[in-house]
């Protein structure tokens, strides 16, 4: 039995794994293992000690409405010597528009302490805020809720997802999606 929260927003990015600064990026569509862990540590900070595990987030499911192209101005890092200014470029990123993020918990204290808190996707300002009521399901009735999970592990269907934070080893996984994960 899972205890689920269900989060919301009105818009939310999550960087490609890559790191590419390329003129077009999507938001990623699921969550890496590593962006998991980081919502874990914001929710249950006593988990910081626990490199590389994800140990009371059980599940998720990721939907949105749309995505949206937006642009942002950005600047280098150093300065032109010739012109005494830094450089700036625009980069277009497709944005997820009204994400909804459910996250599974085995335990109620933990689905209702993390139910008092927001999260962020991967950056700051892409804040989702938790419903307050808890809802109950089976793992039946969880994959049912339409969106994108990245299951984690190595299997025949994974793929190579990234790299740990922790010791830079490949992270791998496969998709489960719902057939309409757009609602």
């Amino acid at each position: 039995m899972y205890y689920v929260v269900k989060y919301t927003g009105k818009f939310g990015f999550i960087k490609p794994w890559t790191a590419v600064r390329d003129g077009l990026t999507y938001s990623q569509q699921f969550l890496s293992p590593s962006t998991l862990e980081g919502i874990e540590k914001k929710l249950f900070p006593e988990t910081l000690t626990q490199n590389g595990v994800i140990s009371k987030i059980k599940r998720y499911r990721l939907s949105y409405s749309s995505i949206d192209v937006q642009q942002e101005q950005t600047q280098t890092r150093g300065f032109n010597g010739k012109k005494k200014i830094r450089e700036r470029s625009v980069l277009n990123r497709g944005i997820m528009i009204d994400p909804i993020l459910y996250l599974a918990f085995e335990d109620y204290d933990e689905a209702l302490m993390a139910s008092k808190q927001h999260v962020c996707l991967c950056r700051n300002e892409d804040i989702l805020l938790p419903d307050s009521m808890i809802e109950e399901m089976d793992e039946s009735s969880f994959n049912s809720i339409k969106g994108f999970e990245m299951r984690f592990g190595k299997s025949e269907q994974s793929f190579m997802v990234g790299y740990s934070r922790f010791d830079n080893s490949p992270m791998y996984g496969w998709l489960e999606i719902d057939g309409q994960s757009i609602l």
